[in-house]
């Protein structure tokens, strides 16, 4: 059973969030702010933090920071009134890994919590398997049936992510500020340029294909 552990200083939003989490089969721990959030997971295993922002002793945006410091991966997924993009941009420098406002919708959190854990599961095993291909996050290669194919950086990780939340459409923004960072000065085109070569690598795949959503991105599409 995972174990999620809700960092909130409103006590019924607490109350409320884990009879939610406990109906839906998780463990839950409780904290009303960072500080008693660091000092329950000294003590328990923990594997996904639902986090606020505005909170006393220590807020969401320094426990993130402390966490990613001290090399802590957790997905973390931070639940506050705060919507502004400044807000979320910020949310997202120090390491949160997904952002929802309130008032939250319970199905949709839920959604987000399983896409968490499922790619919190991916990365630490650093492979990624497909139907038959297999992509290696450390050797940056995608393997079938033997034929093993190293693929430059930015390509590998734009179809990792890409795979990693399957049917997910992505904006070209979005990937460009994660795969090429925020301040990249590079085309939001460039996605465009290495979508079209990673098709063009996979254009025989069996397993999964690259979908243009128009208007809004990409999606990966696992084929039956």
């Amino acid at each position: 059973m995972f174990r999620i552990i809700v960092v909130e200083d409103d006590h019924n939003t607490r109350r409320l969030m884990e009879a939610v989490l406990v109906q839906n089969g998780y463990e839950v721990i409780l904290a009303k702010d960072g500080i008693d959030a660091l000092e329950k997971m000294y003590n328990y295993h923990v594997d996904l933090i639902i986090l606020d922002l505005m909170m006393p002793r220590m807020d969401g945006y320094e426990l993130s920071e402390t966490l990613r410091k001290g090399n802590c991966n957790l997905p973390i997924l931070m639940v506050t009134a705060k919507e502004t993009p400044a807000d979320k941009k910020k949310g997202f420098l120090v390491g949160t890994d997904d952002y929802m406002v309130k008032p939250v919708d319970e199905e949709e959190m839920l959604l987000r919590i399983a896409a968490l854990l499922r790619r919190s599961k991916i990365v630490n095993e650093h492979r990624l398997i497909v139907g038959e291909t297999v992509l290696d996050y450390d050797a940056l290669t995608v393997s079938k049936k033997g034929t093993v194919l190293e693929l430059p950086n930015k390509e590998f990780m734009l179809l990792y992510k890409l795979l990693s939340y399957q049917n997910k459409i992505f904006t070209r923004r979005s990937l460009m500020d994660e795969i090429w960072g925020m301040n990249s000065d590079t085309d939001e085109r460039t996605v465009d340029v290495h979508i079209n070569r990673l098709r063009d690598r996979f254009k025989n795949s069996s397993d999964f294909e690259i979908i243009t959503v128009r208007g809004l991105g990409y999606k990966a599409v696992v084929k039956a």
